[in-house]
């Protein structure tokens, strides 16, 4: 069964994406920021990260950037979640090595479908 870490500051966002992701059959780990986030990381591996950009002590865009550093983590993918639709932070994402970029609210069922394509079936 395929990880995927949820990284939002958002007990509501990692609950309804967390249950989504658990009921198409992968296992779902929960951060509440960036810090958070690396050390469960640091902890297992994960077929796919979502992260949230705007969160308190570590924000998405530092995260992402160490995660992209790190020989042991810079090949896993990295799809932004985020209610952050500015077109520069956008690229700063992508440039950072971001594998897409969803705006918040987002359908449940496309969400699923995006992480699938990035991260492959749950039990592959």
């Amino acid at each position: 069964m395929k990880k995927i870490l949820v990284v939002d500051d958002s007990e509501t966002v990692r609950n309804q994406v967390g249950r989504a992701l658990s009921d198409a059959g992968f296992e779902v780990v929960g951060a509440g920021d960036g810090i958070d986030g690396l050390r469960e990381v640091q902890r297992t591996t994960f077929s796919l990260i979502l992260l949230d950009i705007s969160m308190p002590r570590m924000g998405g865009l530092e995260m992402l950037d160490r995660l992209k550093q790190a020989p042991e983590t810079r090949d896993i993918p990295v799809l932004v979640l985020t209610t952050e639709m500015q077109e520069s932070m956008i690229a700063r994402a992508k440039r950072s090595g971001a594998a897409g970029w969803i705006i918040k609210p987002v359908e449940m069922k496309l969400l699923v479908e995006a992480i699938v394509k990035l991260a492959g079936a749950a039990h592959d």
